[in-house]
């Protein structure tokens, strides 16, 4: 059922009001990291670990599923459909993957701000875990800034479901692929991708980090 243009208005609003917001977040959860790490000041330092554990909880994974749960509403309540473009579907894959691996990371970063609370604590005995993070955070942001010139530039188009309507390409061995085709290899790879890196991680542990 369609959403009245009101309605549609309010949901894509929200849906880039808790997009910003997240990108916005990790950029402050990024900083706290990096000053968590180089700060000679220990007190310092074990303030900006403890306060990536709240701005995770309580900013970032918030704006995280907000922003996926009104992203799929505003889609599949308006004329563009959730699986009826192709940078839809890429924007969701990404959206999905980004707020599976956020999940898998909770756990570290809960880890090192209950360790900061200690009087004791060296945030150099850390560092690894800490440039890890640093690392990751880094990476979200470039995934959300992609998620951003998706939205804008809304490339790939329409998907087409009947064969003859695929445009062809012709690669240099003269082999004849379609556009549908490129995409889809290309949304199969990220999708392994994926399932590697949540192997990776869930093998080591479960995240512990420690």
């Amino acid at each position: 059922m369609a959403m009245t243009p009101r309605l549609s208005k309010a949901f894509l609003t929200s849906h880039i009001t808790f997009s910003v917001g997240w990108l916005g977040s990790v950029t402050v959860f990024l900083v706290l990291a990096i000053t968590g790490l180089t700060s000679q000041d220990n007190q310092l330092a074990r303030s900006s670990l403890i306060a990536m554990k709240l701005s995770a909880w309580l900013v970032i994974v918030p704006f995280c599923l907000t922003s996926l749960l009104t992203g799929v509403v505003q889609a599949v309540g308006t004329k563009w459909g959730l699986f009826k473009y192709y940078w839809i579907v890429v924007k969701l894959f990404l959206t999905v993957a980004s707020t599976v691996l956020l999940l898998l990371h909770i756990q570290p970063i809960s880890y090192l701000a209950d360790v900061a609370t200690d009087s004791s604590f060296s945030n150099l005995q850390h560092a690894g875990q800490i440039i890890d993070l640093i690392a990751k955070a880094g990476a979200a942001i470039l995934v959300l800034l992609a998620l951003t010139t998706i939205s804008i530039y809304k490339p790939w188009g329409k998907i087409q479901l009947a064969q003859s309507s695929n445009i062809q390409l012709i690669n240099p061995q003269g082999k004849m692929r379609t556009k549908k085709q490129w995409v889809t290899y290309m949304l199969i790879g990220l999708m392994c991708l994926l399932l590697i890196v949540i192997i990776k991680h869930l093998s080591e542990g479960g995240m512990h980090g420690h």
